[in-house]
């Protein structure tokens, strides 16, 4: 979030003047929670008292996703939410890899910045000899956090509440979950105790914000003001600081800068596939290391495999990816977090890989190879390489140890 502005001043010009878009002041405004979060209660007190203070009259409810499930909430059905039953909504995730500034969404700047942890309890312990169970919610950036670990056999839940439950009855060893949600669960179990370590992934830090639809954009300067002011004087720490991270979380495991995309071979047992993120294939677990100074070639694909692949994904992956691959409540598949310019730390292989291995989320690897390989082509055309005569296979897309650096399309 960029700060560049004086908030403070900028803040102060905005309450001062009180200027609202017409129909806003008498009929108040219509803002909803985001489906299915943890951090309901914060979103809901954040809310209440950014609108006081901006002098907003709101009207407050959950409402607005109808047609919203366990496998996330699609860019549809946010803007459906947003021109029907809602103005604004409260709790909306953001990260530096999935922003949503793709999207024709207006977003405040944010209000809690907090992120995905390493949970265990005093109990937890995982016997000699035996892969550790870590609990993840699928569909989440939980999920793509914990296959980055080796010796695992994982635990998929459908929500936060039951990933962390999933550790609590003593049916995983650790989770994997965004702070909020244990938050949440020891406010409805207070006789619970859990250990918390920062994780260390490109997925992990995310942060809350509100987001406007075309009847509500005019809102967001004036939110945000209310925001700066509420920063201003602890008003926005004090309702937020259960809610944050505490000192004590120390990050454990590898930089951030060393991490990359799982290789290895996939198996055909499907239920290794649903329980399992260790990859003990021929690979045996191994991360890429890329040289970005070595040049080497991409794999080819032809513009048949593109067309197929982008069908693909609208129906498998855009609810998650976002329909322009820029990352909704899944990573970006577009752009320099995924593809940068130069100096990858992913390979092509590598993130072909992961995809057939662990994608999508709540269906993995139950595509066919030659499905998986069309929409690698789809990734790597989005990413500027340039379609060929060749096939991208199941096996040149696996073998590729090519840098994924963006290509400017010739």
């Amino acid at each position: 979030m960029k700060t560049r502005l004086n908030w403070f001043a900028f803040a102060g010009v905005l309450l001062a003047t009180g200027t609202l878009a017409p129909g806003f002041a008498t009929a108040g405004v219509r803002a909803c929670t985001f489906p299915g979060s943890p951090s309901t209660a914060l979103d809901e007190a954040v809310t209440r008292e950014a609108f006081r203070t901006a002098g907003i009259a709101l009207s407050l409810g959950p409402g607005g996703f109808d047609g919203g499930d366990d496998d996330g909430v699609s860019l549809k059905e946010l803007n459906a939410a947003l021109a029907g039953k809602c103005d604004v909504i409260a709790g909306f995730p953001r990260s530096a890899i999935a922003d949503g500034a793709g999207s024709k969404l207006t977003f405040s700047r944010g209000y809690l910045r907090s992120g995905y942890v390493s949970v265990t309890t005093r109990e937890s312990s995982t016997p000699a000899g035996e892969a550790e169970v870590v609990a993840a919610t699928y569909a989440s950036p939980a999920q793509l956090i914990a296959v980055q670990q080796p010796n695992i056999r994982l635990d998929l839940e459908n929500t936060a509440a039951l990933t962390v439950d999933a550790l609590a009855r003593g049916q995983a060893h650790r989770a994997i979950v965004w702070y909020p949600a244990v938050v949440a669960y020891t406010i409805a179990h207070p006789e619970r105790h859990f250990r918390v370590v920062k994780t260390v992934s490109p997925y992990a830090d995310w942060q809350l914000v509100f987001a406007f639809g075309k009847n509500g954009a005019a809102l967001q300067p004036r939110i945000d003001a209310a925001l700066a002011k509420m920063a201003a004087d602890g008003r926005l720490a004090s309702l937020s600081r259960h809610w944050m991270l505490p000192d004590t979380a120390h990050a454990a495991g590898s930089p951030a800068a060393t991490f990359a995309y799982r290789d290895g071979p996939a198996r055909n047992d499907a239920g290794w596939r649903l329980t399992s993120a260790s990859n003990r294939g021929s690979q045996a677990g191994r991360f890429i290391k890329v040289d970005a100074s070595a040049a080497a070639d991409a794999p080819g694909f032809d513009r048949a495999q593109v067309a197929h692949g982008k069908t693909l994904y609208s129906s498998s992956c855009a609810k998650c990816h976002g329909p322009d691959l820029q990352g909704l409540n899944a990573p970006a598949l577009r752009g320099p977090s995924f593809a940068p310019a130069a100096n990858a730390k992913l390979t092509i292989g590598g993130v072909y890989g992961y995809m057939a291995n662990n994608m999508p989320a709540d269906r993995p690897g139950k595509m066919k190879p030659q499905d998986y390989a069309d929409i690698m082509a789809f990734l790597l055309y989005s990413n500027g390489y340039s379609a060929g005569s060749s096939k991208l296979t199941d096996d040149s897309a696996k073998a590729s140890t090519t840098p994924l650096n963006a290509r400017t399309p010739q």
